[in-house]
């Protein structure tokens, strides 16, 4: 569980979501399942959630009608910012023992290998 989590009624899936949301800005629906892991119909079930509580809103793309964005509400951004940040600080104590150069190395390699997990799933689809 993330730090400072359990006051806010959010669980993990919406900590995912709303982070990624709070990290990367509007995304589709169909963008965010793959990032935090979610099947469609997961994905979809929890942004439901999250826009019955006021946290994100959802709108169709101007590019492509059958598209939906979904965005951070400041409701939600007021909730998540202050969670995101506790949780960046249990991250940056677990790697307390760890110097610069092999956290760099550390997110060098991590990146790498999010982006073939990407390239992968993106061959797995066509």
């Amino acid at each position: 569980m993330y730090a400072g989590l359990e006051e806010t009624g959010l669980d993990d899936t919406d900590f995912r979501i709303l982070e990624a949301l709070l990290n990367k800005g509007p995304l589709p629906v169909n963008t965010i399942g793959p990032k935090v892991n979610l099947t469609p119909g997961s994905i979809s079930v929890a942004v439901d959630r999250l826009l019955d509580r006021g946290l994100v809103s959802r709108v169709e793309s101007h590019e492509d009608r059958r598209v939906r964005v979904v965005s951070l509400t400041p409701k939600g951004k007021e909730l998540i910012a202050p969670v995101f940040r506790k949780h960046a600080v249990e991250i940056r104590k677990m790697f307390a023992d760890a110097s610069p150069k092999e956290v760099r190395s550390l997110e060098t390699i991590l990146k790498k290998i999010g982006k073939r997990a990407e390239r992968l799933e993106t061959r797995e689809k066509t």
